[in-house]
């Protein structure tokens, strides 16, 4: 054999441990360890670990040989060691097998047959330590894939949400609200989702495609989207197409699920519960749950900001309107939900509304929210 093998040899006579020397000499590569009975065996495995087989005597003192094979078969260590029982007491073969022994050789023994049954067992052992080591290599390689996999699908999943979000924000730059106002969106959006039931990749995916509820501004003109008053009645129809060119926008991207979803709102966030919205007039619950959250999100943000064409309403103000058009343009369940967390998305304008564009986030305390710090 090529290989070095090591072979422990466990017997308490010297003349046997002797032959056994002889005999396997002629494996070529072979180092034999010996041990006089069952407790020198299991202490020269514990200071070992390339052991490849035991050639194991049953009748010797302090520890016999069929403690020693329990020992050996129990243990997680040296159980997987082939053990080859050489002794005359012939009558113990299917104890010994059924104890968990790998082969027997009755004394006195063929020398050739004990060299081709150790050298057959331990080929086996090697080639089990090979598959066992091989399996523990790909194993690791597998976690290191799956940790690297993992990683890029979480970054793209952010370069997903930041794609959405500048495709966003170069709609919404055209009516003068700023990057914030997306996030603002966004962030609601996703609470009220959480809210709401959804599943956690369904809320991460309202998260991320709510901010192209308004990409299809890109195709208003300005003297309509800039415009500093009230609308007139054709200019309002030419501001509807928005959601409709939203939607052309982001057609046939149905193997993305943040441009699938981003068509969903862009084409229903302005739809109402009553069936008097746009573009379809869809009603109740023909809306998709992604449009009826993201229009309680947009028209929060859009009556408690700054426009164009008006001042910021009081939180006060915002709540009053929007219970009033419970069922009429909101979801009752939905806006039920809102009213009852109103404090948390209050929380959430503070951070990414108006006020937070001016001022930015507390720098006192990056714990607080600036309406909760007395320095700013």
């Amino acid at each position: 054999m090529e290989d070095k093998v090591t072979v422990l040899a466990v017997d308490d006579i010297e003349m046997n441990l002797r032959i056994m020397r002889d005999v396997l000499k002629s494996l070529g590569n072979i180092e034999i360890l010996e041990a006089r009975n069952g407790r020198e065996a299991l202490n020269c495995l514990a200071e070992r670990f390339d052991v490849d087989i035991v050639l194991l005597d049953l009748e010797m003192p302090v520890m016999n040989g069929y403690e020693t094979l329990q020992h050996l078969k129990m243990h997680v260590r040296y159980r997987e060691i082939p053990v080859i029982v050489v002794t005359s007491e012939r009558t113990e073969v299917k104890k010994i097998l059924e104890m968990g022994a790998n082969d027997f050789m009755p004394k006195p023994y063929d020398p050739g047959e004990l060299t081709l049954r150790v050298m057959n067992h331990v080929r086996s052992k090697k080639l089990s330590d090979l598959t066992r080591d091989m399996t523990g290599v790909l194993e690791k390689e597998i976690v290191r894939k799956t940790a690297a996999l993992q990683k890029a699908l979480s970054f793209s999943k952010e370069a997903e949400f930041e794609i959405s979000l500048r495709l966003g924000r170069a709609a919404e730059c055209r009516d003068l609200v700023t990057g914030l106002h997306i996030r603002c969106i966004s962030e609601i959006s996703k609470k009220l989702a959480i809210l709401r039931g959804l599943s956690e990749e369904e809320c991460e995916i309202v998260r991320h495609a709510s901010p192209l509820h308004d990409v299809g501004k890109i195709g208003i003109p300005d003297r309509i989207l800039l415009k500093p008053g009230k609308l007139d009645a054709v200019e309002f129809e030419l501001m509807k197409t928005h959601s409709v060119i939203g939607g052309n926008i982001l057609n046939d991207g149905d193997k993305f699920p943040v441009i699938k979803a981003g068509r969903i709102i862009a084409l229903q966030h302005h739809e109402r519960w009553d069936g008097q919205g746009y573009p379809d007039g869809r009603a109740g619950a023909d809306i998709h749950i992604y449009g009826r959250i993201v229009m309680i999100a947009d028209i929060f943000d859009a009556l408690t900001s700054e426009r164009p064409y008006k001042k910021p309403y009081s939180l006060e103000k915002t709540f009053e309107i929007m219970q009033r058009d419970r069922g009429v343009f909101f979801d009752p369940e939905l806006l039920d939900l809102f009213m009852e967390n109103r404090t948390d998305f209050i929380r959430i304008k503070e951070k990414f509304g108006d006020y937070a564009a001016k001022k930015g986030p507390c720098e006192h305390d990056d714990t607080l929210l600036f309406a909760e710090c007395s320095a700013c």
